[in-house]
This record gives C-alpha cells, sequence and structure tokens, in this order.
C-alpha cells in the first residue's frame, strides 16, 4: 500500500496559542486566509481527510467541497489532549508547573499533563487511523487537515528522530508538508512539496 500525504495544520486560532487540545476553536479570519494561501498552489488531490475539531474541519468542509472531493472526518486525528493544561499558555504555567512543563519538553513520551493523554496512548490512535488511511487510500494522493501535534509525531517519525526531540519539530500554523508511505509499514519518508505540490 502506498499513499502520498499531504499534511496542513489548521491556522491561527480566536483563542491565540497555548496548549489547546480537544478545545473546539474556531479560525480567525486570518487563520481561513493562511489556509487558502498555503493550498493555492498544491495538489492535486485525490480526497481530503481531517480531525473533526472545528478548527480543522471547517475548512476541509469548505475545500473538498470547492475541489468536489470526498471528505473523511477522522476522530483519531485529534490533537492530544492536554488535561488541565488545555487553555493555559507555556508562559502560564511557568508560574506554578514550571518543572512540569520542564518535564514534559524534555520528554513528553515520559512525563504526561496532569489528567492528560499519554503519549503512548496518542500515539496509539494516530497509527490506527493512518492504517485506515492507507488501506482505503492505497494509491492516491490525500490532504490531511490536522493539528501541530499529529503532524510533528509524523515528521519525526520520517526524519528518524529520537522521542526526545519530538517537540522541537517545527510546525506553523497552516504549513503544509509532504510524506510518502511505502508498501511497508514502517517505510515512510518526507516529500518537499514545490510550490505547484508536486515531489521535486
Amino acid at each position: 500500500m502506498s499513499v502520498q500525504l499531504d499534511l496542513l495544520r489548521h491556522g491561527v486560532t480566536e483563542r491565540g496559542g497555548g496548549f489547546r487540545g480537544s478545545l473546539d476553536d474556531e479560525l480567525t479570519a486570518e487563520g481561513w486566509a493562511q489556509m487558502r494561501a498555503a493550498v493555492a498552489l498544491g495538489g492535486p488531490w485525490d480526497a481530503l481527510v481531517s480531525s473533526p475539531l472545528r478548527r480543522c474541519a471547517a475548512f476541509a468542509e469548505e475545500l473538498a467541497a470547492r475541489l468536489e472531493l470526498p471528505l473523511q472526518l477522522e476522530a483519531d486525528l485529534r490533537e492530544l489532549h492536554f488535561g488541565a493544561w488545555e487553555g493555559r499558555s507555556a508562559a502560564d504555567l511557568m508560574h506554578d508547573q514550571a518543572d512540569e512543563l520542564g518535564r514534559f519538553w524534555a520528554d513528553p513520551y515520559a512525563f504526561t499533563p496532569p489528567d492528560g493523554e499519554p503519549m503512548q496512548h496518542f500515539e496509539a490512535r494516530i497509527d490506527a487511523a493512518l492504517q485506515r488511511l492507507r488501506q482505503s487510500h492505497d494509491g492516491r494522493r490525500v490532504l490531511l487537515v490536522g493539528h501541530g501535534g499529529v503532524i510533528r509525531l509524523l515528521l519525526a517519525r520520517a526524519r528518524g528522530l529520537p522521542r526526545t526531540q519530538l517537540l522541537a519539530v517545527e510546525v506553523a500554523h497552516a504549513s503544509l508538508h509532504g510524506l510518502a508511505f511505502g508498501t511497508a509499514p514502517s517505510a515512510v519518508h518526507e516529500r518537499t512539496l514545490s510550490g505547484e505540490g508536486e515531489r521535486l
């Protein structure tokens, strides 16, 4: 099974940055503009897959309608649930949970935010979603509209990075990244996207 997967992070949201997790923020006007600009020269795609959270799904629904493409909302592609940290910024957490935040940044697999989702569980549901995606879209090019954490995990794997470097992977709002999955389950590499969205 081989799939070309383009990963698009959502744009800026109404409540700004920080640990948004499962909070269902809407895109701002700037966020919409960022995402429209990101896909203007992308594709062509055969299908769209999106997280069900509105900051991803609302744009995916608009794009699918405009391009007349099938859209699948995939619950397992939601962002990592940050528990008690949801809605808070790193700067805010530095006041009362600096040690815990430092442990999370150093190795998110070894420290889970209070009442949050363990990284191992997050990774397992992302893997399950990817397996379904690869089975249903074999031979296709798919645009996945998702979250920073999901994209960061997939890029870190493709780059062969150790888990301690996961949070060092930069994924800007409305950034577009390319991956290619080969026939073997572990065969994945990063693709460079040109202005027209094709491989260089």
